[in-house]
């Protein structure tokens, strides 16, 4: 991070470009001081916490159950996913015009652009997860009489899990990033609303160092999800050493 500063400051002399182009990061440090001293940057950091989390469970808790179930038929499957491998290449914001239209300016917006980000990533996940369990795991389900909720709770979820989480962890990029787009095309408060407010008014060092905070919460975001992958394998006595 000091090496980047340190580039980003070199840039700067080398090129010659003028505060209005290219903020120092000097005056970016002190825009995230005011940001933070003033209490704005919580406000809608608070906000698009809110929607992203909304949106995000939301997208991931039936992107699993579906995916799990799916897995389970691949006959299913197979005409599901040439409209899945359809759909997901397809840009949220590209829905946006339409988004808008149907809910409105504020928050839903934004959720419904996260979900769509978010749902493709897990759903694609959990199926290639169940589709790859070792058939010997299942063998002993039958063994034991182990079938249907049970069978889906104590084998094929603990069995898929790597791949879900796997999906969970690609969700939470494509979600937040989607989630400042969805912002700045439909809402009036949150990180891309700060952005694109700042840039209105042509103060590029409130846009850096919202561009900073997004990169810093998307990193937390990551690491959260790591530590719960964590908890989950100690629980299950799968953890890596």
């Amino acid at each position: 991070m000091v090496a980047l500063v340190f580039i980003w400051q070199v840039i700067i002399l080398v090129g010659g470009y003028p505060e209005a182009l290219l903020p120092s990061p000097l005056s970016v440090g002190k825009a995230i001081i005011v940001l933070i001293v003033g209490g704005t940057l919580f406000e809608h950091l608070q906000v698009s916490f809110g929607r992203f989390l909304t949106g995000y469970f939301l997208a991931v808790i039936p992107a699993i159950l579906l995916g799990m179930i799916l897995g389970r038929l691949p006959r299913v499957w197979q005409i599901f996913d040439p409209i899945a491998q359809v759909l997901r290449p397809v840009s949220p914001v590209a829905w946006s015009p339409f988004i808008v239209l149907w809910f409105g300016i504020g928050n839903m917006p934004a959720i419904a652009i996260i979900f769509i980000s978010a749902f493709f990533p897990v759903l694609l996940t959990t199926v290639a997860g169940v589709n790859k369990i070792d058939r010997s795991y299942l063998k002993i389900a039958e063994n034991l009489e182990i079938k249907k909720l049970k069978l889906m709770v104590k084998f094929i979820f603990p069995a898929a899990f790597p791949s879900i989480v796997s999906g969970m962890r690609l969700a939470v990029g494509t979600g937040w990033i989607f989630l400042v787009a969805g912002e700045m095309v439909g809402a009036q408060s949150g990180l891309g609303f700060l952005i694109v407010d700042a840039r209105n008014t042509l103060n590029l060092d409130y846009v850096l160092a919202g561009i900073i905070f997004i990169g810093v919460s998307g990193f937390l975001l990551d690491r959260l999800i790591g530590l719960f992958e964590g908890w989950v394998g100690k629980q299950w006595g799968m953890a890596r050493t």
